[in-house]
């Protein structure tokens, strides 16, 4: 005969779970009231053993029928086991017992929000808000639903009723940051952080958001502050590191900013990408060994870092090792096909390895990517120029300026071909609109072709526009 013994919640949650492992094992019958069966159930979530929590729960409802409850966790580990017409049922199951529990409509929600059903999760996150005393997890969802509709502006409104409720709620200041910077719109971003600040000065998180919306402005020296504070805040926090560590790139203070990146090591492993941005500074700073060994360091932490490959490669091309340097910006290339930048290092690479068909290739991947790439536009024509083939740099040149109309440099380089050719009517006209363009930048015509300094017809147009 089985024997059934009680426990209750007065024990401590381990002893519970002890006790219910050794009913399972024993195949008896112990009862447990509803507080000793939650504490379980929270215990086995805890392990991530959702599976052994579902049976807890199940086993719970046979004892405790009309505790709704039961039926709630057994909805939640349903949505998380993938089980949706399964939890839908729990959920109304659960509703007939305890229609004022907002935690069904809290789930409801979260099930129809992976749905996409929007109008639906909406539905229900807005009737579990008049049931929950505690709303600001119910608004942060309601704000993602608004953000996958498009929707930011009301997304804002909700995340700052969530933060009004909470102002310590992290994820709402970083989801406030998402939309305001999806709707670029830092200005006003920088004026809710600086009010949020007023309220709550050690919010490190308001900081490291403030932080960001400067450096979106280009106001690095303002960011930087906002970052110290942060870290002041919070000496761990490596993200503040970083991202301070990208400001001083910015501002050319290379130096210091490997400091700062090499600071986020005390506080988190050394990642892949701290490893290039340190690669960098150290490249900019034309100390190309260090520069190669960080990239390299990155590369054999994430073999897949475009970024990484590529740097190794410049730091090669800088030593003029051109052919060692193609193999890098190659292996970059492969994992990021479509990168401008890549192609116009190759295309220069076997430029100056004299490998003239492959560059060409190269440059007119480049202008295909990014046609607003005025120097590329100006090599590509370049290299052709030297092979004698003027009508084709003169038509790549045409091809460029079609792109960027404003580019007084490129008018120039037409007026130095279209001389070295021989059709100085159209080129005195090119000339003109040149001048007419930026009179300042006449002298890349003569940096092309210095003849053209004595010829007095074209140095007379020139006086006209430049005195």
């Amino acid at each position: 005969m089985e024997e059934e013994f009680e426990f209750g919640f007065t024990e401590d949650p381990k002893f519970s779970v002890e006790r219910y492992e050794e009913m399972i094992r024993n195949h008896d019958q112990y009862f447990f009231d509803a507080q000793a069966f939650e504490n379980i159930i929270d215990y086995y979530i805890e392990k991530n053993d959702p599976a052994k929590a579902l049976q807890v729960a199940e086993y719970a409802r046979n004892q405790h029928p009309f505790a709704a409850v039961f039926l709630i966790k057994e909805a939640q580990l349903l949505v998380v086991s993938n089980k949706v017409p399964e939890a839908f049922a729990a959920l109304e199951k659960a509703a007939m017992l305890e229609a004022s529990d907002a935690d069904i409509y809290v789930i409801r929600g979260n099930l129809y929000e992976s749905m996409e059903r929007f109008s639906e999760a909406l539905e229900n996150y807005e009737k579990a808000l008049g049931l929950a005393e505690e709303t600001d997890e119910i608004l942060l969802h309601i704000a993602y639903v608004y953000q996958n509709m498009g929707d930011y502006e009301t997304a804002i409104s909700y995340l700052k009723l969530c933060l009004k409720q909470n102002m310590e709620n992290q994820d709402a200041l970083y989801e406030l940051a998402f939309c305001y910077d999806v709707m670029d719109n830092q200005q006003e971003s920088v004026q809710f952080y600086q009010q949020y600040i007023d309220n709550e000065p050690y919010s490190y998180a308001a900081w490291y958001n403030l932080g960001n919306a400067y450096t979106k402005l280009s106001l690095f020296e303002k960011a930087i502050d906002a970052y110290d504070y942060a870290i002041l805040i919070k000496d761990s926090f490596a993200s503040a590191y970083f991202n301070k560590g990208n400001a001083l790139v910015n501002l050319e203070k290379y130096a210091e900013a490997i400091e700062v990146y090499r600071q986020t090591f005390e506080y988190e492993q050394p990642n892949a990408d701290t490893y290039c941005a340190i690669g960098e500074c150290y490249e900019k700073l034309e100390q190309m060994d260090d520069a190669r060994a960080f990239y390299k360091k990155s590369v054999k932490m994430d073999p897949k870092l475009a970024d990484a490959w590529f740097g190794i490669g410049v730091t090669l091309d800088f030593e003029e090792r051109y052919f060692e340097a193609l193999h890098f910006y190659k292996k970059a290339l492969d994992l990021d096909i479509a990168n401008a930048d890549y192609w116009f290092a190759i295309a220069d690479a076997e430029y100056k390895l004299g490998h003239m068909d492959e560059a060409e290739q190269a440059y007119e991947k480049v202008v295909e990517l990014n046609p607003l790439d005025i120097d590329a536009w100006l090599d590509y024509s370049s290299i052709l120029y030297e092979q004698q083939r003027l009508v084709g740099a003169i038509e790549i040149i045409s091809q460029a300026i079609k792109n960027n109309p404003e580019a007084a440099e490129l008018y120039y380089r037409m007026v130095a071909y279209l001389f070295a050719k021989g059709d100085y009517n159209e080129a005195l006209n090119q000339l003109e609109t040149a001048l007419s363009s930026d009179p300042e930048k006449h002298y890349i015509l003569f940096d092309y072709l210095p003849q053209l300094q004595t010829n007095k017809v074209v140095v007379d147009i020139i006086n006209r526009y430049t005195k």
